[in-house]
């Protein structure tokens, strides 16, 4: 078959690896917007790295959901005191917006003009700033993805600005800077890696390049979240969560993804709450139902045969059926403790909207099967 594949440019993976960043900055550009989270000084050695390299730096904070004003202000901060490249150090929000404003700093006009679904969906034509990626978390892979999800509070909806040039410059992915991630940190960004994973496995758009990556990934993050969720400090289990996080956002940029994220998105913009966290409560759900819609419609499916090749992956046995595959995924999120979606405010009454803009979603694009309103209300009914 004929397909295409993009990631980062430069893609630097391993512990301690965070330590090159000055080094790299500094061919690269000369003064820094540091995009953070919202406790930057966690990470001061960024700022003194850049120092040490005679590059000076101005700091930006992302506190919550990157929105479209938040980028805005971002992308005013890096023009009035002249950076010429980005660096992001945080979690997907963090590098999302990282790469939004690196676009903007040199695309005329503001986020509405090249967001999907709720604005003009605008090509980027202009070569972002340069853009330095470093997660501090193992869930998104969004340091080397092609969009930035944003929050259009006026939309109450969680859509993508996208293009191939917002691919970053160099991602550097060091697991020592996900080792000071709490358990219920550690478990809604794994949950969100092994999603995207599983995914792209079965989405219609999946390549050789992309299942190569998928059943890796899946095959590391199956024994590994558990054992990072139960202890932080069990570096072997971080080091495979980095990889199957980068992995994942590898796969998910090539192949896209499906009805998780097709709902996780819009629920994300109707009601605040963790990105992971609503996947994970939402994975085993979307996976009984597309198993059952699969066998029902198309039985002769291929999908259906990956669904089995999951179900072997993180059981460990050959024999194991589709079915069995999402009872393990359901028995796990239990045991991250996911919590349901009425923790967050969803009730039977924001149903219908939910439904409306989760089949708009472009996420929904990659389910192997077009699930219809009333299986996404079953979906969401199970997980409330």
């Amino acid at each position: 078959m004929e397909f295409e594949f993009s990631t980062a440019h430069q893609i630097i993976f391993g512990p301690g690896t965070a330590r090159q960043a000055g080094t790299l900055a500094s061919r690269l550009g000369k003064t820094v917007l540091v995009v953070t989270g919202s406790v930057a000084d966690r990470h001061d050695f960024i700022f003194h790295d850049l120092e040490a390299h005679g590059l000076e730096w101005e700091g930006f904070t992302i506190p919550k959901e990157p929105t479209v004003a938040l980028i805005l202000s971002g992308v005013e901060t890096a023009k009035s005191t002249a950076c010429d490249l980005v660096i992001a150090l945080g979690g997907g929000s963090t590098m999302d917006s990282g790469k939004a404003i690196a676009a903007l700093m040199t695309n005329p006009g503001n986020p509405m003009d090249y967001l999907e679904v709720v604005g003009k969906g605008l090509p980027i034509t202009n070569q972002p700033a340069p853009f330095i990626a470093l997660p501090t978390t193992a869930g998104t892979g969004a340091e080397v993805t092609r969009n930035a999800v944003l929050l259009s509070e006026e939309h109450q909806v969680k859509v993508s600005m996208r293009s191939p040039l917002m691919l970053p410059d160099v991602a550097i992915v060091d697991p020592e800077l996900t080792y000071s991630m709490p358990p219920h940190i550690t478990a809604g960004t794994g949950l969100d890696a092994l999603t995207q994973l599983m995914e792209a496995f079965v989405s219609p758009y999946a390549n050789p390049m992309t299942d190569a990556l998928c059943r890796e990934g899946i095959k590391r993050a199956a024994p590994a979240l558990e054992r990072a969720y139960v202890d932080s400090g069990e570096k072997a289990a971080r080091y495979d969560m980095c990889l199957a996080s980068l992995w994942g956002g590898m796969a998910l940029a090539n192949a896209k993804l499906g009805a998780v994220h097709g709902i996780a998105g819009p629920l994300g913009g109707m009601f605040p709450s963790p990105h992971g966290d609503v996947c994970g409560r939402i994975l085993p759900e979307v996976m009984e139902m597309n198993i059952n819609a699969l066998q029902q419609r198309l039985p002769d499916s291929k999908t259906l045969r990956r669904y089995e090749e999951i179900a072997g992956m993180v059981l460990s046995d050959r024999n194991s059926s589709a079915m069995d595959g999402a009872a393990w995924v359901k028995k796990l999120c239990q045991r991250l403790k996911m919590p349901p979606l009425s923790t967050y405010g969803m009730s039977e009454d924001n149903l219908d909207t939910l439904i409306q803009q989760s089949q708009r979603s472009s996420s929904m694009q990659g389910n192997p099967v077009q699930l219809t309103d009333e299986e996404l209300r079953d979906i969401l009914r199970k997980a409330m």
